[in-house]
């Protein structure tokens, strides 16, 4: 399970909103993950990346234009960060979730939970902190 924390709020309640919404998000992988009552998941799997994708998306865009709206100096850096997120995303091979479904998704999670987490401590406290 990927556990919100208070240390993971940057001050600014829209984007604090935001990434609590891709921790449940990631909740809800892991929830699949350990369900054992489904054998095949490959639709739900499928429909959550999809979901996390948008989401993403989403953030990001709402994220940057609030960076652009304070002049944050280190806007540029951000966007490569969330642009090497995206790419990451784009690159999940849906032939891999059917051969290996739980694995498979286990790595998912592993990458979504670690890299939000970092990013939001390493990256998006800066935001706040000029």
């Amino acid at each position: 399970m990927v556990q919100w924390k208070d240390e993971y709020c940057v001050g600014v309640q829209l984007i604090d909103e935001q990434h609590q919404q891709l921790f449940e998000i990631a909740n809800r992988i892991f929830a699949l993950l350990n369900n054992q009552l489904l054998t095949d998941k490959y639709d739900r799997i499928v429909e959550i990346i999809e979901e996390l994708k948008d989401y993403t998306r989403y953030h990001f865009q709402s994220e940057e234009e609030y960076m652009t709206s304070i002049g944050y100096r280190k806007f540029l850096s951000q966007k490569v960060a969330h642009n090497e997120f995206l790419e990451k995303m784009d690159e999940i091979d849906l032939s891999k979730i059917d051969d290996g479904q739980n694995e498979y998704l286990h790595e998912i999670l592993k990458f979504v939970s670690d890299w939000l987490v970092f990013h939001i401590i390493k990256q998006d406290k800066l935001i706040t902190a000029n």
